[in-house]
């Protein structure tokens, strides 16, 4: 007697959560979560769409100055252009197009996220995406660290004939290790799409499964969905994409930390109390001396 064929169950989509316009200054930003419904998918809080947009030359380029965080990490995707990384933990990189900048402010830094001087001096095309990732409280006060990878550090493969190039940025794509592996194994990756290709992975029952679409058109599950969109899906053991058009997404998936979220600005902790620590400490030096920028 044979055993029953156990077919994968495809998660559906259940909602789209269209990016919304929120420029700051001159740069175009798009940002699906939060928003209007959407607090965040727990553990990932905050995803920003910077671009796509074309500098001149001689332009200010990117506003973020020295700022604080404390109590989860960025991931920053630099799609295209050029950013210069600088934190009071002593990380400094300039990451160019296709690269990543990993940071887990965990117990608090203060970082600057500013456009190179060439950049602002020859302009050109610039797009990218910063996710922020939560951190559970047993490891908010974990030692800051940053991590930037260019693209030739990030490796890739391609399926369905290929027709879908995965780039791993954490964890393990298929029998690929990321060059990042996270602390509270958050697995993602960049996938970049060929009009048909299809993209079929497992992605365990009771994970989050982030899935935002950076450009093109795609179906998840069967359901069209349209650029700027993140998709919230339901339970399943598998996510199928398939485009509709030349696409690129962001997908990642990751156990909910299922904790309190008390945010204010750029800290994120579990209560109001530690947010004051938080201020208190950032106010008293304690992150650190502002980097040079």
């Amino acid at each position: 007697m044979t055993d029953p064929v156990v077919r994968p169950v495809i998660r559906p989509v259940v909602r789209q959560h269209p990016a919304l316009r929120d420029d700051i200054g001159d740069l175009v930003t798009r940002r699906p979560v939060p928003g209007p419904g959407l607090e965040q998918m727990d553990p990932f809080l905050f995803l920003n769409h910077h671009g796509p947009q074309v500098y001149p030359p001689n332009n200010r380029g990117l506003p973020f100055g020295p700022h604080p965080h404390r109590g989860f990490e960025t991931v920053t995707f630099i799609l295209d252009g050029e950013l210069a990384h600088n934190d009071s933990a002593d990380g400094e990189s300039i990451i160019k197009a296709g690269g990543i900048q990993w940071m887990t402010a965990g117990s608090g830094l203060i970082h600057a996220e500013l456009s190179p001087a060439a950049f602002k001096r020859d302009g050109g095309p610039m797009e990218i995406l910063q996710l922020w990732v939560n951190l559970p409280s047993r490891l908010k006060m974990t030692k800051p660290d940053y991590v930037g990878l260019q693209a030739a550090d990030i490796p890739s493969f391609t399926t369905d004939e290929g027709r879908v190039t995965v780039e791993p940025v954490s964890g393990v794509w298929g029998d690929v290790n990321a060059p990042i592996q996270s602390l509270i194994d958050i697995q993602l990756a960049v996938l970049k799409f060929k009009a048909g290709g299809v993209f079929e992975a497992p992605m365990a029952r009771g994970r989050t499964v982030f899935l935002y679409v950076v450009a093109g058109k795609i179906s998840v599950g069967g359901t069209p969905v349209e650029p700027w969109n993140l998709i919230a899906l339901g339970d399943g053991d598998t996510v199928k994409i398939e485009a509709t058009s030349d696409a690129v997404i962001l997908l990642g998936h990751a156990e909910p930390i299922a904790e309190p979220v008390a945010s204010h600005g750029p800290f994120v902790m579990n209560t109001r109390e530690e947010i004051i620590q938080a201020i208190t400490d950032y106010n008293a030096g304690k992150f650190g001396p502002p980097p040079r920028v």
